[in-house]
């Protein structure tokens, strides 16, 4: 019955079309429970950006993402995903037309652009979200941001996992998660009503001036915060109008306030966390931000200058580390490449063909590097660990990492919201993919071996086992799921927390000829990847 009714909506309306210039048209179909639509004055008042967003949003979805989809197939997964603010609103193609129906009722059918047309398509998205205002209460009601969230999340669930759309607010928070942001150095949260300080990081105004966890923040611009939300007062502290903040604050365990006026700056937040085990230098680095090659940079430097010929060898972490910046990865791998690839990316667009080679000199001078990773490690982590291991400079130690072999683009949208777009999957420098298989460690740790010398007693007597796994694990096809679910049940992917590995690295490195042997098991020549 409700094919019949659309294909004579269909009918009607090309024979109208076929009379008119007009590209695109708007039919409201009353029935006796329906109300009429918004007239044209009406609808311009409502989401007045809705059009260009989600114009600015299709467009770079059919022009970066890694796969080809056309802009009609967007708009129409767009328009269905209205129905997570109303279940009952549905959308229907039929050859030219395209019909909203609210319960199962026609009530609005509009003639399709054409399918390059990506303005009009954004055209029709935002008009056929409107008109659906006068027949749903949830869509009323829906402000601009439940638009753009219902549209974006329609399009790009049926895309891949990584790829989603942030609203304005989450989008800010991400990109101080990046970029950094403008402020004074402060974590915080309200205990029983009262807000504390609860970290306060090193080389920032706050630190500077003194303050320090458990601290009581009672003022800020000498206003109380007792009723202020955590949203509020984090906005005062990083609002860019101001460059000076006045801060009262009780120290913790006395009674007396003081206040502190701190010069805001740009904050990034450390990832990169060091410490040295007697001869051993060891790096934890949690994520990627602008600030993580840097700070690496600098601390290793400072701590091979200070140890000088005790070093035994460093130790790089990134187990649990979910990724960040491309450019950063390839930075902290070149802190110990002098030269070869680092990474390749390869996508649709021309802007995501990339080949990164190390351009500087090793920091350590050869000395010998262990990276641990796990299931967690991934993105930007992988690239790092697959980099070292492709160019025989560090042994793996762990299990196999996340298998993200995906790179993400940012596309910022006229309302301060992003969208977060695969658009290349990036290639190891012995030529595999990542994606789905991820990088394997050349010291599998498993909890069966008591003790360390026997775990690596065991992995060098598999020889010629292991390096066979690695030599299937470079050369496996990108769409041969079983196999490279057969390579990863190898070396089961885990999230590690012991110092099983720590152990590890102090054996090894005390012990050259062991570390000579390992580092064999993942020698890799130069393959074409597949």
């Amino acid at each position: 019955m409700a094919q019949k009714i659309i294909k004579t909506i269909y009918m009607i309306n090309l024979r109208y079309f076929q009379s008119v210039s007009s590209t695109i048209g708007l039919f409201t179909f009353l029935t006796a429970c329906a109300s009429p639509s918004p007239t044209p004055e009406r609808a311009s008042s409502i989401w007045p950006e809705a059009t260009e967003v989600i114009e600015v949003g299709y467009r770079g979805i059919t022009e970066k993402y890694i796969d080809h989809i056309p802009v009609d197939q967007l708009a129409l997964d767009g328009i269905n995903g209205l129905s997570a603010i109303d279940p009952a609103l549905r959308v229907q193609r039929y050859k030219e037309l395209i019909t909203l129906s609210y319960s199962d009722i026609p009530i609005i059918s509009v003639k399709t652009p054409s399918k390059l047309d990506v303005q009009g398509w954004a055209k029709l998205t935002s008009k056929l979200a409107l008109a659906a205002r006068a027949y749903s209460t949830n869509m009323k009601t829906a402000n601009a941001e439940k638009l753009y969230e219902a549209v974006f999340d329609g399009v790009l669930s049926k895309l891949d996992f990584f790829s989603r759309y942030a609203g304005a607010l989450d989008a800010r928070k991400n990109r101080a998660q990046r970029n950094g942001f403008g402020g004074i150095g402060i974590g915080f949260k309200r205990k029983a009503g009262v807000l504390h300080i609860t970290n306060v990081t090193s080389n920032t105004p706050a630190s500077i001036a003194g303050l320090q966890s458990d601290d009581i923040i009672t003022h800020i611009n000498r206003k109380s915060v007792s009723h202020l939300t955590t949203r509020h007062v984090t906005d005062l502290i990083r609002d860019l109008s101001l460059k000076t903040i006045s801060l009262t604050i009780i120290k913790a365990g006395l009674k007396t306030s003081e206040t502190h006026n701190l010069t805001r700056k740009h904050i990034i937040y450390p990832t990169v966390t060091e410490k040295r085990l007697n001869d051993i230098l060891y790096f934890k680095v949690s994520s990627f931000n602008q600030g993580t090659a840097r700070s690496l940079s600098e601390k290793l430097k400072t701590a091979i200058s200070e140890m000088g010929d005790a070093l035994i060898g460093v130790v790089l972490d990134l187990r649990g580390n979910p990724g960040g910046l491309l450019k950063q990865s390839v930075k902290v791998a070149d802190l110990f490449l002098s030269q070869g690839t680092i990474i390749s990316t390869k996508g649709r667009h021309i802007d995501s063909l990339h080949k990164y080679a190390a351009g500087g000199s090793d920091l350590t001078d050869g000395q010998p590097l262990m990276v641990l990773i796990d299931g967690n490690s991934a993105s930007a982590a992988e690239i790092v660990a697959a980099a070292l291991q492709d160019r025989e400079r560090a042994i793996l130690v762990g299990t196999p990492s996340y298998g993200k072999g995906t790179i993400q683009s940012v596309l910022r949208l006229p309302n301060d919201g992003e969208i977060t777009l695969t658009w290349s999957r990036f290639i190891a420098p012995s030529g595999y993919a990542l994606q789905g298989l991820g990088v394997r460690p050349s010291l599998c740790i498993r909890s069966k071996y008591e003790t360390v010398e026997k775990l690596i007693d065991v992995t060098i007597s598999s020889v010629l086992e292991i390096k066979s796994i690695f030599k299937r694990w470079r050369s496996v096809l990108l769409i041969d799921d079983i196999q490279r679910k057969i390579l990863r049940s190898t070396c089961r992917a885990e999230q590690k927390k012991t110092d099983t590995e720590l152990n590890v690295a102090k054996h090894i490195f005390e012990n050259p000829t062991s570390y000579a042997r390992l580092m064999s098991l993942s020698s890799a020549p130069n393959q074409a990847h597949k």
